[in-house]
């Protein structure tokens, strides 16, 4: 059904007279007969009964006006809503998240991006078939490849690292978080020595608790301070080079990538845009009574 004809339909329905309507529809008369009587025959029913002034509504012209102005309602919606998709500030935002930026980074970005595009769906718990789902960096890539996710914020390599040599270590899976797993060997290659490890974990909080648990030391973000145990106690590492360092950063697929995707990268950089964190490493140690220690590094949100 032609919308061009229910539009004709509501404005004649509302002058009730062909010129009137011609004029507000800024079209000659005879079109807008055609119009008319295009429509009737496709409906099956006359819609209006001419009268030497104008014209009126047939019973069958006052049940179609009612659907008809929804009909116009919902057209002029969903052209709306095309045209935000388009320049990103309607639709929805795919977006993956490793654990660790729950710990400050989605917290500022999300309220942010909200405010500033209220139209473009998020959706703020984990679920596969949710538009914001908590992963590990590996998966996130590859769903940012398999157009699966628009937007991710993802853990970056390398990390730094304390001459810990002698200490037993909780490392991240290579199977499941090479990002956090090559950063962690790299920066004890730095530091003259091979890690011996003693547990394999994925996610960040697991690796904490192992820790918390007396197995081992680990490599951790600095955001990681803000789970509080009595068991953990974070300190900084004077020893590190430079170069060294752990951060979140931004992953999308440029050239696929949607309106909305785009709208969230330019907020991300604004609001990180003239943060620099220093290049340190902290180690914290378990109570004496526990024996257990963990080093961990200060986040560089984007470098």
């Amino acid at each position: 059904m032609d919308l061009r004809r229910i539009r004709h339909f509501a404005v004649l329905a509302e002058t009730l007279n062909f010129r009137r309507a011609a004029e507000r529809l800024q079209m000659a008369q005879p079109p807008l007969s055609v119009s008319i009587r295009k429509l009737e025959a496709e409906l099956g029913a006359k819609l209006f009964s001419r009268e030497p002034g104008g014209v009126l509504l047939t019973p069958s012209g006052r049940a179609v006006l009612v659907n008809a102005r929804k009909l116009l309602f919902h057209g002029h919606q969903l052209s709306e809503t095309a045209r935000s998709a388009l320049d990103g500030t309607g639709g929805s935002l795919q977006t993956g998240f490793v654990g660790s930026a729950t710990h400050g980074m989605l917290q500022r970005l999300i309220p942010v991006f909200r405010a500033e595009y209220p139209g473009v769906e998020l959706l703020l718990h984990p679920g596969v078939e949710l538009l914001l789902r908590e992963a590990t960096s590996v998966s996130i890539i590859r769903q940012l490849e398999d157009r699966a996710l628009d937007i991710g914020l993802v853990r970056v390599p390398p990390l730094r690292l304390s001459d810990m040599a002698q200490e037993s270590f909780v490392m991240y899976a290579a199977t499941h978080a090479a990002g956090l797993h090559s950063a962690a060997l790299l920066a004890c290659q730095q530091a003259g020595f091979i890690p011996r490890v003693s547990q394999q974990a994925v996610q960040v909080q697991t690796v904490l608790a192992l820790v918390e648990s007396g197995l081992g030391v680990a490599l951790v973000p600095s955001v990681m301070q803000r789970y509080i145990s009595d068991r953990i106690v974070y300190r900084p590492l004077l020893d590190v080079l430079p170069q060294a360092a752990v951060g979140l950063a931004l992953a999308y697929m440029e050239e696929t990538g949607s309106a909305a995707a785009a709208r969230f990268r330019q907020l991300a950089t604004r609001e990180f845009a003239l943060e620099k964190s220093a290049g340190s490493l902290a180690a914290s140690e378990r109570r004496p009574a526990t024996q257990a220690r963990t080093v961990q590094g200060l986040p560089q949100p984007f470098s």
